[in-house]
């Protein structure tokens, strides 16, 4: 194979093009949106309901409506952890899962939530 000389130089700069794009880091992808909640409470009895993320840079706004009442909280996120202070002694900590849904933990681990797009 005859491979010129700009051949080459072309060929080279696409790899490194292409290794520079490897070592990036890789931006998280965005959770905000609205979802579906479904849960179980500390007593085991299950709940659903909707939710409604907003993020703004690692600051995450979330606001739960789930039956007749509302909770509204703010938290951050780091990478696919995402810890939300909503007015109880405990946080709720969500990982996002490889399919978009955030599974979470509430109540000192003592209840559970996922969240469904």
């Amino acid at each position: 194979m005859n491979i010129t000389k700009w051949g080459r130089r072309a060929a080279l700069a696409g790899l490194a093009a292409g290794m520079v794009t490897l070592a990036a880091p890789v931006a998280a992808q965005s959770i905000a949106g609205n979802y579906r909640a479904e849960g179980r409470n500390p007593d085991g009895s299950a709940y659903r309901g909707v939710v409604t993320i907003r993020e703004e840079g690692a600051t995450v706004f979330m606001s739960w409506r789930v039956g007749n009442q509302s909770y509204d909280g703010t938290g951050t996120r780091n990478g696919d952890v995402i810890r939300v202070d909503w007015g109880s002694d405990y946080p709720i900590v969500y990982l996002r899962m490889p399919s978009g849904q955030l599974h979470g933990t509430w109540a000192n681990g003592t209840a559970l939530e996922r969240l469904i797009r």
